[in-house]
């Protein structure tokens, strides 16, 4: 592909965001080492920021999480622990990372198990570039299989963030050519369902070493697999009977022009898809920035899953 330059310089972010995400963007330091990334390092980083952030939520959010094996599947269980848990309906988790790290079965999902009171399961799927795809679609559809055995597919929602984006219309695609029941709801937060090309907000927002270890993470996902297969790239499929669809991304997202194309596929097709861009930020920022914007997103990602969940 072509080399990639640096992002230009970032414009200051606007005052009509919150203090906190200010800080948090004022922070950020653009990558700029070229070398590839160490997974023995950056596997332990995530969990530690996992942890961290993770800790920080449920000083808010009063969640159980505990570790379990679902179709021989290892799965986080995260649920609130006040008030009522709505067991009839459950939540399926795909978490971003790259497909080669664990970035989010904690931050993404602490909230909204609290706020939509229902059950979460997070797949811990099997990661690249150890396990290229079709292992992460399996391992999901696995634990999809075990979770229609107990409940109505209209009562099961499926979302995900970043990889996680990816997976979950990938899942989709793999019910629909299995002729298995779709779940009543999918988010995809953040994701580019697309592995052929380099959408353009990679090339805007990214640097050049952060969009290399993008592009070499998707590719180490791909494997030998063909990147144009529309169960591998959704966007180029068929999209017609996918449930409603949450699309969410942000404004300073390096994956903004993936989530924008799908959403738009999914329209063309007849889906009921909804679209939500928050101005300014940082891709996933509502996995790694405590604000008050990643308190709007989640909740906003749970009222639209919860809204569409056991609908008749």
């Amino acid at each position: 592909m072509p080399e990639q330059e640096p992002a230009a310089h970032m414009p200051p972010p606007p005052e009509t965001l919150s203090a906190e995400a200010r800080a948090y963007l004022g922070a950020l330091v653009p990558m700029t080492a070229v070398e590839p990334i160490d997974l023995r390092t950056i596997r332990p980083f995530t969990e530690q920021i996992q942890a961290m952030i993770g800790a920080e939520q449920r000083k808010v959010h009063a969640v159980s999480v505990t570790e379990d094996i679902i179709a021989g599947v290892p799965v986080r269980r995260i649920a609130r622990t006040t008030g009522e848990v709505d067991r009839s309906r459950v939540l399926l988790n795909l978490h971003g990372g790259g497909f080669a790290t664990d970035s989010g079965s904690l931050t993404e999902n602490i909230p909204i198990a609290a706020l939509s009171g229902l059950e979460v399961v997070a797949v811990l799927y099997r990661l690249a570039p150890e396990h290229p795809y079709p292992a992460a679609v399996d391992d999901a559809l696995a634990v999809y299989r075990a979770l229609l055995a107990a409940h109505d597919p209209r009562d099961i929602g499926v979302y995900g963030t970043s990889a996680g984006a990816v997976i979950g219309p990938q899942l989709m695609m793999r019910l629909k050519a299995e002729s298995l029941p779709l779940p009543g709801v999918l988010g995809v937060f953040s994701g580019e369902p697309d592995m052929v090309g380099t959408a353009d907000s990679l090339r805007i927002f990214a640097s050049a070493a952060e969009a290399q270890a993008l592009i070499d993470a998707k590719w180490a996902y791909v494997g030998a697999a063909d990147p144009g297969d529309p169960l591998l790239s959704p966007t180029r499929g068929d999209l017609s009977g996918f449930p409603p669809t949450l699309c969410l991304s942000s404004g300073r997202d390096v994956l903004l022009s993936g989530t924008v194309n799908l959403c738009r596929a999914l329209t063309d097709a007849g889906v009921a898809a909804e679209l939500a861009v928050y101005d300014a930020l940082p891709h996933a920022f509502w996995s790694v920035m405590l604000a008050p914007e990643s308190d709007d997103a989640f909740r906003r990602m749970s009222s639209f899953l919860t809204k569409h969940l056991g609908r008749r």
